[in-house]
């Protein structure tokens, strides 16, 4: 029933430049199970780690046992976190159950973010199994724990976005970045869902922008794409920052011929 409840529940993003597209937020359902199966790693990481404690305590008494308290904290604590970091706001769980944190305002996940919404995981976990952060995350209009009100995150779930006419969104005409097929399948592995569903909604509503705006808006979104993978300069020179992102949506969405 609370997956239910916030199975339709969308998170609504809109840009300074007037492009607004949504997500569909993970219900508390979804992300509990994601919980246990992190458990379940966490579970396993400590239990390889304690036997080289066991070794260590054997030699070292004081040294293993103070090893063993630091070591159990830090696994817990921690291995959301680096996950979190590493993998664009996925953990192990995550990415088994089809979702990730993101910032709500849409913005890229920073890493002070990650480190409060795992800080505050002690709070939501009172008084046992997260009873206060489920409760909370069950009563939040965007499904939000503790952690995630604090830091400012929100949890989505991976959409996987097939646009109906990407000839008539992108245009027929030349991509230099199909000599690169290389740096092509690197764009399609980093690009996320909602990246590619912000640049085609700009796209598709460029008419509709201020030409100020719209000069910004793919200033924006285009640097983040160059962030991701960098094309030769071979591939680059003389394109706009529209024309770029244009680029981009055509290698991202149509098929290698």
């Amino acid at each position: 029933m609370s997956d239910r409840r916030h199975q339709i529940a969308l998170l609504h993003i809109a840009t300074p430049e007037g492009v607004t597209f949504s997500l569909p937020l993970a219900g508390p359902v979804t992300r509990g199970l994601a919980f246990f199966i992190d458990l379940a790693v966490t579970l396993a990481i400590q239990r390889v780690v304690m036997l080289f404690v066991a070794v260590v305590s054997i030699v070292a008494p004081d040294i293993g046992g103070f090893g063993a308290i630091v070591i159990q904290f830090i696994i817990f604590n921690g291995y959301s976190a680096i996950c979190e970091m590493l993998w664009n706001g996925k953990t192990v769980g995550k990415r088994v159950v089809g979702i990730r944190v993101m910032d709500e305002r849409g913005l890229r996940l920073q890493p002070h973010q990650v480190l409060i919404r795992n800080l505050v995981r002690f709070v939501d976990a009172l008084p046992i199994f997260y009873a206060l952060g489920g409760a909370v995350c069950f009563f939040s209009p965007r499904c939000q724990r503790l952690g995630d009100l604090a830091a400012g995150t929100v949890v989505v779930r991976n959409v996987k976005i097939i646009p109906p006419n990407v000839e008539g969104i992108v245009g027929e005409r030349f991509n230099s970045f199909r000599q690169y097929p290389h740096l092509e399948a690197r764009l399609r592995q980093n690009v996320s869902a909602e990246e590619a569903q912000m640049a085609l909604s700009a796209l598709i509503r460029r008419e509709d922008l201020e030409s100020e705006s719209a000069v910004r808006l793919f200033e924006i979104i285009a640097q983040r794409f160059r962030s991701v993978v960098n094309f030769p300069d071979e591939a680059t020179f003389g394109l706009t920052n529209e024309q770029y992102v244009r680029n981009v949506m055509d290698s991202v969405y149509r098929k290698a011929k």
